[in-house]
């Protein structure tokens, strides 16, 4: 009777949550009137880091409890106790990369630090020209880098808090733009079936801009004219980041020495696209084997998603190995593998 209470419980409270936020638009449009694709850049900041979340479909916010609660939701931070790393790899399509680096350290008995890396690289890609459309012999790069810091702990034994400061950069070709952001969370222990909730703002920054040597260049003011070139340099115009808001339900269905079953529901909403809703579970047996599941509503690429993770628990430390799958609608299969030790 109480898993079931648990589960309507789950339902209602995500109701309350989704429906006044799907009432609010920040940019007063609708996904059936108007996309708003393109209204902010660094768009790496967007995909999901870690398996475990992404086997869930991203239905996180609420769950978070290991080093990829700094993208999640960074009041997650706090349940992690110890020194402890995690890094994560995704194959994306076209030869791009994403990858996800962090190591977290104790600052008493109720706080902890950390710093992580994200990064989303591609492969060369061929410089091609309307005279030669086979490529000129040249090729460049595309990198995104987020360098973070955050701090998280309790204010409560229920209540805790998380602060993420991210130094930006994205580069393409000879053009860099540099930028700085927040992200800030909120995670609450509710004491009703074990339900929790969380809230976070991902994303709270400055405009970027690009600059660099692609828009230096030499010119004439008046062709016809035999006078010297001028030196010329384009202007760029600024771009915001995607601001992103987070609210998310979850509680442990079945919570047993053998057995822990959690469900959970996400909703996002986003500056630059419509608005999203996940919901995932995750059943873990014994403390060693997760399996995940989940489906995303309103993203336009991703749907369904699914994962397992293997635990290796031992008197010094706990290592785990997780594996997420997430097909998508026309660019293939993206796989991610992710790595997590944590000392005792």
């Amino acid at each position: 009777m109480n898993k079931l209470i648990r589960f309507l419980s789950l339902l209602i409270i995500a109701g309350l949550i989704y429906i006044p936020a799907k009432a609010v638009d920040t940019q007063g449009t609708t996904a059936g009137q108007f996309l708003k694709v393109g209204a902010a850049g660094v768009q790496f900041l967007k995909i999901g880091v870690g398996a475990r979340a992404n086997g869930m479909a991203g239905a996180y916010g609420a769950v978070a409890d290991d080093l990829t609660s700094i993208y999640w939701n960074p009041s997650g931070l706090a349940k992690v106790k110890g020194m402890g790393g995690d890094f994560s790899y995704t194959s994306w399509f076209a030869g791009f990369t994403h990858a996800f680096a962090a190591f977290s350290l104790p600052l008493g008995e109720n706080y902890m630090a950390a710093v992580s890396l994200q990064a989303f690289t591609s492969d060369r890609i061929p410089i091609t020209t309307m005279d030669k459309p086979q490529g000129t012999g040249s090729a460049y790069t595309l990198s995104d880098i987020a360098i973070n810091a955050t701090i998280a702990g309790y204010l409560t034994e229920q209540f805790s808090f998380g602060i993420t400061a991210k130094m930006l950069n994205s580069s393409i070709a000879m053009l860099d733009a540099p930028g700085f952001a927040f992200d800030i969370g909120t995670m609450y222990e509710t004491g009703i079936q074990g339900i929790r909730l969380g809230f976070s703002i991902h994303n709270l920054g400055t405009e970027m801009k690009y600059s660099g040597q692609d828009l230096q260049t030499t010119k004439k003011l008046v062709d016809a004219l035999s006078a010297s070139p001028l030196d010329v340099q384009y202007l760029a115009s600024g771009f915001s980041l995607p601001l992103t808001f987070r609210a998310g339900i979850a509680s442990d269905i079945i919570n047993e020495d053998e057995h822990k079953l959690t469900a959970a529901l996400d909703f996002v909403t986003l500056s630059d696209t419509p608005e999203q809703f996940a919901v995932g579970a995750e059943y873990v047996w014994n403390k060693i084997v997760a399996v995940r599941a989940g489906y995303r509503i309103g993203q336009d690429e991703f749907g369904l998603g699914g994962g397992f993770g293997v635990n290796y628990l031992t008197g010094g430390f706990n290592g785990q190995i997780d594996y997420s799958i997430n097909p998508t609608k026309s660019i293939g299969l993206v796989n991610r593998i992710s790595i997590q030790v944590r000392l005792k």
